[in-house]
C-alpha cells in the first residue's frame, strides 16, 4: 500500500510545478559553482525534511534529494567536483541568506505560493502538505471554531502567519496570533499551556508530536486550515540558470524513479530523527 501511495504521490510531483522570476539575480551561481566547486545548501531544524543529528550530520528528505541534485549538477555542468557546504537558516532569514549569496539553495520545506514567489524562485515541487494545528488532547480542540477566542502560535517568516490571520478574519474567530522565531518554540508554547494551538504543515506537526516526550498528550486537528499546497527547493529570485539546471536534475531523478526510495525512506517508513539515529 505504501508503494502504491508513493507512486501516486510521485505522479503528482511530476505533474505540478511553478517557476517564477522577476528581478535578475546579481550572483552568477553557475559560474561560482565552476570556480569554487561548492554548492551552499541552506537547512533547518525541520524533520523529516532537514535537520542535524546528535553527531552533527545534516540529514533529511530534502537533504538527500539535494545531495542527488548536486550529483546531477556536477555531471550537467561537467565539473571535476561539487562539494556541499551546509548553512543553517531560519524561516525568517532564508531569503536574506539567498540574496546575500550565503546560500545558493534552500533544501527544506518552503511553501510555493504567490506571496513567496514575490521574493524567491522555486524548483519543481518535491512535496505536498496541508496546514493543520496541534493542541493538547485533553482540551479537545479539533476544528478552527474550537479555537475561537483563544491563542495560536506560528513561526515568523512562514506563510502560516498569513494563513491563520486570513482564517481568523474570514471566520471571525477572534484569535490571538502569537509569532515566535522557531517551530520548536511554537510547539513548546502548546506543551506549556501558554497557547491553545500551533499551526504548521501537517507532516511537520506529526513528526514533532512523534518526537515529543509524550506523543499521546497531543492531537492533530481534524480540520485542515488550508487546501493541499506544494513545497519546493528555494533559490534566489531571477537566478534562472540555476533554477533550470536544478529542475533538469529533478526531472531525471523523478523519471528514473529515484524519488520513490527517498520518499519511502524518510516519509513512508517514519524516517524521523529517531529512525535515522538508531
Amino acid at each position: 500500500m505504501q508503494r502504491v501511495h508513493a507512486r501516486w504521490w510521485v505522479g503528482l510531483l511530476m505533474a505540478v510545478w511553478a517557476i517564477s522570476s522577476a528581478a535578475a539575480s546579481e550572483i552568477d551561481t553557475l559560474q561560482r559553482l565552476s570556480e569554487t566547486g561548492t554548492l551552499r545548501v541552506g537547512y533547518g531544524d525541520t524533520a523529516p525534511f532537514s535537520y542535524q543529528d546528535e553527531e552533527g550530520n545534516v540529514l533529511g528528505y530534502s537533504i538527500e534529494l539535494c545531495q542527488r541534485v548536486a550529483a546531477q549538477l556536477q555531471q550537467q555542468l561537467n565539473l571535476p567536483k561539487l562539494d556541499i557546504e551546509y548553512v543553517f537558516r531560519t524561516p525568517g532569514n532564508r531569503v536574506q541568506l539567498l540574496n546575500s549569496g550565503e546560500i545558493d539553495i534552500e533544501c527544506n520545506a518552503s511553501t510555493n505560493n504567490a506571496e513567496r514567489r514575490r521574493t524567491a524562485d522555486f524548483s519543481l515541487s518535491h512535496f505536498f502538505v496541508s496546514v493543520r494545528f496541534v493542541a493538547l488532547k485533553e482540551n479537545q480542540f479539533f476544528t478552527l471554531q474550537d479555537l475561537a477566542g483563544r491563542s495560536v502560535s506560528v513561526a515568523r517568516g512562514t506563510v502560516n502567519v498569513g494563513q491563520i490571520n486570513q482564517a481568523n478574519r474570514e471566520q471571525q474567530l477572534n484569535l490571538s496570533v502569537v509569532p515566535v522565531e522557531t517551530l520548536q518554540e511554537a510547539f513548546d508554547l502548546v506543551t506549556e499551556g501558554r497557547v491553545a494551538a500551533f499551526a504548521m504543515d501537517d507532516i511537520l506537526l506529526s513528526t514533532m508530536i512523534a518526537e515529543s516526550e509524550d506523543p499521546s498528550a497531543y492531537s492533530l486537528s481534524e480540520e485542515a486550515v488550508t487546501a493541499q499546497e506544494p513545497l519546493g527547493l528555494l533559490m534566489r529570485q531571477g537566478d534562472q540558470a540555476l533554477v533550470e539546471q536544478v529542475n533538469q536534475a529533478l526531472r531525471e531523478i523523478y523519471q528514473r524513479g529515484d524519488i520513490l526510495g527517498v520518499y519511502e525512506r524518510w516519509v513512508s517508513s517514519a524516517g524521523t530523527r529517531q529512525g535515522h539515529n538508531s
